[in-house]
């Protein structure tokens, strides 16, 4: 039986890059440039790629991409946009649960849930940063993106969802939080790209900053820094605060 977010990407990647979240990433790609300090041999892997939108920026600016995504669908949008830009990018269609890879890749980019955090089991989650961990050389980083385990301690996550609702068709409803598993369980309705309703069954892992660098640090990661992640502005700058509905994490190996 497959899960809610392989029935919503199933047909949803034309939707999905004129949603309002994923309008950042000229910015985001600028924020990781400067973290590899523009290195242009490094090796670069995408986890959750979806239509490749980082993928493919960071291909256009001269870097080696390969970026994996459990969705087909997904993916043949971005090997269509890749296309379009005559860029050579290794798209593959893989389970982030289960990676291939071995000592293979410089930096591991996991951008606006990636994957993380959608599992239905902490454990599963768990397996993702296990894998990526895996596939990093020696002195490899990591950069993604989760979900602000003290947003909800201090706002509402409906009411936040109805207020962010811009442009795009995503919408939320019948929300409810768990305190006891920091999970967000609601009804997410979409059109997809048949002009088809589709209602979802979802529920999120929201993480707070202890657990994240305790995972991490379990993984060999030697230096993890967490900051507010500021959609297509993301800055060493930004402070964690319990106002940032996501939170960016930076692990590096070394």
């Amino acid at each position: 039986m497959n899960q809610w977010y392989e029935k919503l990407f199933s047909n949803y990647a034309n939707a999905y890059d004129k949603e309002e979240f994923t309008q950042g990433t000229f910015g985001e790609c600028d924020f990781i440039e400067r973290e590899i300090n523009f290195n242009k041999k490094i090796k670069i892997l995408d986890v959750g790629c979806g239509t490749g939108r980082h993928s493919i920026e960071l291909a256009n600016r001269g870097y080696v991409v390969t970026g994996i995504d459990l969705s087909e669908s997904m993916l043949n949008k971005a090997k269509e946009k890749a296309l379009e830009f005559n860029l050579k990018i290794d798209f593959q269609v893989e389970d982030a649960r289960n990676l291939p890879f071995e000592d293979e890749f410089d930096l591991t980019l996991m951008l606006c849930e990636g994957g993380f955090s959608l599992m239905e089991t902490d454990e599963m989650n768990f397996q993702i940063l296990k894998g990526i961990e895996k596939s990093l050389k020696q002195n490899g980083k990591l950069i993604f993106t989760t979900l602000n385990g003290l947003f909800p301690l201090f706002h509402s996550v409906k009411d936040f969802l109805a207020n962010e609702k811009k442009d795009g068709n995503a919408s939320y409803s019948e929300n409810s939080f768990n305190l006891m598993t920091l999970r967000d369980f609601n009804k997410t309705t979409i059109i997809n790209d048949a002009g088809e309703k589709i209602e979802l069954d979802c529920n999120e892992r929201y993480y707070v900053p202890s657990e994240i660098t305790w995972l991490l640090k379990s993984l060999n990661f030697k230096k993890i820094n967490i900051f507010g992640a500021k959609l297509g502005a993301f800055s060493r700058k930004d402070q964690l605060t319990t106002e940032d509905y996501e939170m960016l994490v930076i692990g590096e190996r070394h």
